[in-house]
């Protein structure tokens, strides 16, 4: 065996080192990306969500402020508790294992909400109802939480990062990825939200149960082609980086520092042994600071599942004299805009930024980060303009005080948002994903895809709250609130102003984050070789 061939701290199916030419790269990402990020496993998430506001408001009767507070709290949930998922993968089960056990429990919950679907429609649904939905909605969010950061760390795994051409392979990884999220799912999900507004909400779950079923036996598929990662006598992925008091060799090759430069170590009364772990540990708390910057970013890009379709919901959606297009499936602008821009990204402004730039993904991830929050803000102002229009035209045609009246303004006005956040998705959302990835050690890949996707959980639960409590205060004395049942008296346009404001903030604030965190990042280099 070539020793060029050999994959460093990889083995393939049976146990033995991985063979380049045998195992991985784009032949096994195959698998894993129409898995878990095409028609598969994503169809069946946003077969779910997409339309879930309708069926909170309508087959449960809750408000609109409940209904979009409920949503943001369960995919807050969904994209908070990959981190315990990660943790799990990557210090007792491991990646592989994992994606195949949170895909079964992932079935199982898609399977109670089916069942509590059809209870549902059988009369009105008592609280006992409710809860076994919610039940099953938030077994959904736990499957869903292990699996999502460890089928995506094990697709870019495939990728060797100490071969050139892999290494620029894997930055394009990404950005499929992406492309196979948005692209798979699209024309299903037009028909699936059809078949929930018009037929059936029980054929409407079960239908992405069984395409969660299919996710699982094309991955199987694939288990004799990948590589998987060898588990070093590396510490658990819940003590890593956690400093002992005892060091036990030394090298000249290796730095000391004084205890004064790390004050509460000082109580060791002695020299502390920086290490290659030590300094991965310290430039991941750097990420802390960008984590914290991109929260707006992340409140803002929660809304279109929520309160874009409610802004949908009261307009003109004729498509023709009898038919009408369902307020959710305006969010397939968004992946139609995706799988527009990243091959034009990928094939084409990457290689003409990477001759400007001499950086391998053309934009550093911290570049593409910050073009992507900067679309955000003008998504969110274009945004507070068009409801602006759209509340004067209700008042303009006296439908103001018609609770679900709708405005004569057509759905295309909302377009121009649609659009601007599949652009601020392709540059932010991936290039965090890329950034979380990328920054932190091999045996915690999934773990730093899990506190990527912990900044869009919190951004949902932030977002729950930043409702509720701007209903309670805006609706004082039984007044219009922001959040009205009746849309047309509501202020949505104020609610995006503010978040504007909010990600204007964020942006700023991640510019200056970010140039401290590339000198470091270039300190470390400098210390570890």
């Amino acid at each position: 065996m070539s020793q060029n061939d050999v994959v460093n701290g990889m083995a393939d199916y049976s146990g033995r080192p991985a063979k380049r030419s045998h195992s991985g790269f784009w032949r096994s990402a195959s698998y894993i990306m129409v898995a878990g990020a095409g028609a598969a496993e994503r169809f069946a998430y946003f077969g779910v969500g997409t339309n879930l506001i309708s069926y909170l408001t309508g087959e449960l009767g809750q408000s609109t402020a409940a209904a979009a507070a409920s949503i943001n709290l369960w995919a807050g949930a969904g994209l908070l508790l990959p981190l315990l998922g990660a943790l799990a993968a990557e210090s007792f089960l491991g990646r592989y294992p994992t994606v195949v056990f949170s895909s079964l429990l992932y079935i199982l919950a898609l399977g109670l909400l089916t069942t509590s679907a059809f209870v549902d429609e059988q009369g009105s649904p008592s609280e006992l109802d409710i809860g076994f939905f919610f039940v099953s909605l938030y077994l959904i969010a736990l499957g869903q939480g292990a699996y999502k950061p460890c089928i995506t760390a094990f697709g870019a795994d495939q990728f060797d990062e100490q071969d050139p051409l892999e290494l620029r392979s894997r930055s394009s990884f990404f950005n499929w990825w992406y492309f196979g999220l948005s692209a798979g799912p699209l024309v299903p999900l037009l028909a699936l939200n059809y078949v929930q507004d018009n037929i059936s909400w029980v054929i409407g779950f079960g239908i992405p149960c069984v395409s969660q079923v299919i996710a699982l036996v094309v991955f199987l598929l694939g288990r004799k082609s990948y590589r998987y990662n060898i588990k070093r006598n590396e510490k658990s992925a819940l003590n890593w980086g956690v400093v002992s008091p005892t060091i036990d060799a030394y090298s000249d090759e290796e730095d000391q520092v004084g205890l004064e430069s790390i004050p509460h170590l000082k109580s060791l009364n002695k020299p502390l042994l920086v290490s290659g772990k030590m300094e991965e540990a310290k430039e991941m708390l750097t990420l802390i600071p960008l984590w914290a910057a991109s929260l707006p970013f992340a409140i803002a890009i929660s809304q279109s599942a929520t309160l874009f379709t409610k802004q949908g919901i009261t307009m003109d959606r004729s498509i023709t004299p009898s038919v009408d297009l369902p307020a959710a499936s305006l969010q397939y602008i968004i992946g139609l805009t995706i799988i527009i821009l990243i091959p034009l990204y990928d094939r084409v402004l990457v290689p003409l930024a990477r001759t400007l730039t001499g950086s391998p993904s053309g934009l550093t991830e911290l570049e593409r980060i910050g073009v992507g929050m900067l679309l955000c803000t003008l998504s969110l102002v274009v945004a507070a303009l068009v409801e602006q229009k759209r509340l004067q035209t209700a008042i303009h045609h006296g439908l103001a005080d018609i609770p679900g009246a709708r405005v004569p303004m057509s759905f295309c006005w909302l377009i121009p948002q649609y659009i601007l956040y599949g652009f601020m998705e392709v540059f932010a959302y991936i290039g965090l994903q890329e950034l979380f990835y990328d920054r932190v050690p091999c045996s915690l890949k999934s773990v730093g895809l899990s506190i990527f996707l912990s900044i869009m959980g919190m951004g949902q639960i932030l977002s729950s709250l930043l409702i509720c409590l701007i209903e309670e205060i805006t609706s004082k004395n039984g007044g219009n609130g922001w959040f009205s049942d009746n849309t047309n008296r509501a202020h949505l346009d104020y609610f995006y102003w503010l978040l504007a404001s909010l990600n204007a903030i964020g942006f700023v604030a991640f510019l200056y984050f970010a140039k401290s965190f590339k000198n470091r990042s270039e300190l470390v280099v400098i210390i570890v070789n």
